[in-house]
This record gives C-alpha cells, structure tokens and sequence, in this order.
C-alpha cells in the first residue's frame, strides 16, 4: 500500500495563473476578435468639445495625465491641429499588474475653423486635465449695427 504523504505536493492552483491568461482566439487565429479581449491595446484618444460664443470659438478636450510639454497646438490657414501623447507609467520588477485599462500613446485631431478667426490671438491652457483652446474672432466676424439715416 502506498503512503499517500510520500507521493509529492499536489497544488490545484498552480496553473491557474496560465489559465487566466490563455487566450482562446489568440490560439485559434482569429486576430479580429483579439482587439476586443485586449484592454491595454486601446489607444488614448481625447475627447474634444467644439463651442461658439460671439466673440470667440473654444475647444475644450480631456486629456488626463498628459503634460503641458506633451501637447502642441498649432494653426496653419484654416486648419487647427491638437497633437499630444500620454507616457505609460515605468514598470518596475517588483510590480505585477492583473489588469490595465487605462490607454496611453499619442494623438492627432484637427479641426476646420472658420476664416473669420484671428489666429494671431489663439490662447491654449490646461488646467487641472482639461485643454482649452480659445479661437478670438475677428472684427469681421462680429455683428455691427447699422445706423439709419432719415432722409427728409
């Protein structure tokens, strides 16, 4: 008969953690469906708010996390461009992470502004996570009232 505290340590969990990280349509091939399993490939992409008051048009975005020397803002023509890149946080040996669902990674969004825009005075700001780009209109752009004369 055998002794059954001879025979070895048997761990159930031990291949539990290759378990949690089998990827079934990884294996069978299917790269479509992979992108949607993947949490951490999503790229970081900022939300924008485009609004218009008289005297000027503002671009608001979310941008979390990023740094005033990652972005550029810039104008050429008609044509306004938002670029910027939010940096992954360093990993260190002695960290594991079990889940990553924040994005990172760069961003380019342009917009068309109107031609009435002054872009020598476009202003941008961040403040506490959100960009705010403000676009002053020109003095053609803003309504004028015509006097009537009265003719006798």
């Amino acid at each position: 008969m055998a002794n059954l505290t001879t025979r070895g340590t048997w761990d159930p969990f031990a291949g539990f953690g290759d378990l949690m990280k089998w990827d079934p349509f990884k294996e069978a091939g299917y790269p479509v469906f992979q992108r949607y399993f993947e949490r951490d490939a999503a790229p970081f992409v900022p939300r924008f708010e485009v609004r218009e008051t008289k005297e000027a048009l503002i671009l608001k975005a979310d941008v979390p996390g990023v740094k005033t020397e990652d972005i550029d803002v810039s104008i050429h023509g008609n044509l306004l461009t938002v670029a910027g890149k939010r940096e992954q946080e360093k990993k260190t040996d002695e960290e594991q992470f079990h889940m990553v669902e924040r994005s990172f990674g760069s961003f380019t969004r342009s917009f068309t502004v109107p031609d009435d825009i002054d872009s020598k005075k476009l202003e941008a700001e961040l403040k506490d996570g959100v960009l705010t780009v403000t676009l002053p209109k020109g003095p053609e752009a803003k309504p004028t009232k015509v006097q009537i004369k009265a003719s006798k």
